[in-house]
């Protein structure tokens, strides 16, 4: 039987700013991505995403990215490894003690934005961010892309890797993403987004912006919910994978 999470980036408001639509999406995940105040989010959005997430049986995951509010994460800076394993040791920290005062647990770490998009393909700094999760605790899950050097550094120093696909976003032939700076490459339309969830989880592979197809492995499956048509998209793949015969469900939970 097919099986998949569905996972989303959430506690991302900081202040009096809000972004995104927390609440309205977890009606349609499975593990939820809270940010840890670095690209993202603060100490009263951290808790109120972490209570609203065990209130909703929805696992939680600690968000990590770059020291960059203003650019939110999206933005390269020239950091070393050694510092990128500090600030991910810092960012799951703060996010488990969160979860310790409300009586939860982690379930994974997944990196956020420009960290999680050098990390694919540099072989120093996956290795920088698989040994923080590993050295806070080996029993986390590390989400990474299919065949991505973050993958591989983290299985090898061994901890469990979920692979990660994204139904609303364009493939290059090598399998990283396209550009958030090229055209086309979010995908907008929720039918069209349904159909490549499907498609990756059960035929392992989705077509690239190029035309041919590129395999990919999709243990979870990242949903938007910044985007106006978030929602939307959301309750239609969910909707698209049941009725695919997929069964939907946390990465952690047997």
């Amino acid at each position: 039987m097919f099986r998949v999470d569905l996972n989303c980036d959430l506690g991302e408001s900081f202040g009096v700013y809000k972004l995104g639509r927390d609440e309205e999406i977890m009606a349609y995940i499975t593990s939820a991505n809270v940010a840890c105040g670095f690209h993202a989010g603060d100490p009263q959005v951290m808790r109120r995403t972490v209570i609203a997430a065990l209130n909703r049986g929805v696992a939680i995951g600690a968000h990590p990215g770059l020291p960059d509010l203003a650019g939110f994460g999206r933005r390269w800076l020239e950091v070393t490894p050694e510092e990128v394993y500090s600030i991910v040791v810092y960012q799951i920290g703060a996010l488990a003690a969160f979860l310790r005062a409300e009586g939860g647990r982690m379930q994974h770490v997944k990196p956020h934005g420009a960290l999680y998009n050098r990390a694919a393909v540099d072989r120093n700094l996956a290795g920088a961010i698989a040994e923080a999760v590993y050295r806070v605790d080996p029993e986390l899950i590390l989400f990474a892309p299919w065949g991505s050097e973050l993958q591989k550094a983290g299985e090898a120093v061994g901890l469990r890797v979920a692979a990660e696909v994204f139904a609303d976003r364009a493939y290059c032939s090598d399998g990283t993403l396209v550009s958030r700076k090229e055209a086309g490459a979010v995908i907008a339309d929720p039918e069209e987004a349904a159909r490549r969830a499907v498609m990756m989880v059960k035929e392992g592979k989705i077509i690239a912006v190029t035309g041919e197809p590129v395999p990919v492995r999709a243990d979870t499956i990242c949903l938007h919910g910044d985007s106006p048509a978030a929602l939307a998209a959301a309750r239609r793949i969910r909707e698209s994978l049941r009725e695919a015969g997929i069964e939907i469900k946390a990465v952690g939970k047997k």
